[in-house]
């Protein structure tokens, strides 16, 4: 058996052990978030009940407004709940490719509870600056914040483990909001030892860090949330994975001009481009296609539609695609050519570029074209551009 043969035969076992369903993988991917959510309402109302017993009985801003945080981190929880439904519906006529982007307004959701939670306590900090009240702490005061302080660790690390593995940008952004909930509480826990130490009431302006990097943090989660809804390129290891696959299968020369689009979490529509010998026939073309097709969709969860290149390398257009190397490398904005095809009857070849982003598409385009042209004449040159989308 040769090399390809068993490099298909390799991807064939692969398809054959990936997961039994998509529509099962997704239902379970929805339990484990929900679940995930569950843990953090809890856990955060507990938080919430403590901080808010603690702030009033020591008339303490900070502990209040870390109190208030963390009731927002448990609505949070909740919001990804109701988002995470939502985007679990199917397709219709009006939305065929699902709702899976609603997940990514859910994170959007949550960065702006944080901000306007920031923006809030900024201005309750300030007042405290302006009007300082006298406050209370005690041995129990900062037992109760050393605990808040764990406790938003665990859950931050929960929250960044599930995100993780069920693929959930809400859940991450969950964790990042914990993670900081831990700084800040921390910073309260300054503002404690401050009073008892040395008598010394910087409530306020603790307060106003704490505001600050609450802002931050809802800035960071906005970011990373509106990323996926812009669009943004997919992890270049992934990429090369699946073209690696595609060019696993015996009749498939080259794979190149990858293109995926996300359309929520494991929600993913693509396209690409191979090469195969133009001796092909159609019902050979069509079987291969197939397979690539339903190989990458239970592989990868990926719908990927597949587009034909019928290549040739004999006679002449040998000595044209060696020249089209040729120039192709010494072109730095040219990171590789294919579908070669040339056609003796109407003396003409095809070809296909793969530009860097930032060079001038065109130019380079027409350059090569005329390169070739004052190479070879008696033939006509044309040529399509694409850009790297994909690793």
């Amino acid at each position: 058996m040769g090399k390809n043969n068993r490099k298909a035969t390799d991807a064939t076992q692969d398809v054959q052990n990936a997961h039994p369903s998509s529509h099962e993988s997704k239902r379970q991917r929805e339990r484990a978030i929900v679940r995930a959510s569950f843990v953090g309402i809890f856990g955060n109302l507990a938080l919430t009940l403590f901080k808010f017993i603690v702030g009033f009985a020591s008339h303490s801003i900070a502990i209040i407004l870390d109190g208030v945080n963390n009731a927002t981190d448990a609505l949070s929880s909740i919001i990804t709940i109701v988002g995470t439904k939502l985007a679990g519906r199917r397709p219709n006529r009006a939305h065929p490719f699902g709702f899976g982007r609603l997940e990514y307004v859910t994170s959007v959701i949550i960065a702006v509870i944080i901000l306007a939670a920031g923006v809030i306590s900024l201005r309750e900090s300030i007042d405290k600056i302006l009007h300082p009240a006298n406050t209370n702490y005690t041995a129990t005061t900062i037992t109760v914040i050393m605990v808040a302080i764990v406790a938003k660790i665990v859950i931050g690390v929960y929250f960044h483990r599930r995100g993780k593995a069920t693929n959930s940008q809400a859940l991450i952004a969950s964790g990042i909001d914990s993670d900081y909930d831990a700084v800040l509480s921390a910073g309260t826990l300054v503002v404690a030892i401050a009073q008892l130490a040395w008598n010394i009431n910087i409530d306020g302006i603790v307060g106003l860090i704490i505001s600050l990097v609450v802002c931050k943090a809802g800035i960071e989660v906005l970011g990373q949330a509106l990323a996926p809804l812009i669009g943004t390129r997919e992890d270049d290891k992934f990429g090369r994975q699946i073209r690696e696959y595609v060019e696993s299968f015996p009749a498939v020369q080259r794979a190149d001009t990858l293109m995926l689009d996300n359309f929520g979490p494991n929600e993913i529509i693509g396209s690409v481009k191979i090469e195969v010998a133009d001796t092909m026939t159609a019902r050979a073309i069509s079987e291969l296609s197939r397979k690539i097709e339903a190989g990458v969709r239970q592989k990868f969860n990926v719908t990927l539609v597949v587009g034909i290149n019928a290549v040739n390398e004999t006679g002449a257009f040998g000595e044209m695609r060696r020249k089209l190397e040729e120039l192709t490398r010494a072109n730095p904005s040219v990171i590789s050519f294919g579908g070669f095809y040339g056609d003796e009857d109407a003396r003409t070849v095809y070809f296909n570029l793969l530009l860097q982003f930032k060079c001038d598409g065109e130019n380079v385009q027409r350059q090569i074209v005329e390169q070739m042209k004052e190479a070879f004449p008696a033939y006509t040159f044309e040529a399509e551009s694409d850009y790297d989308y994909e690793g």
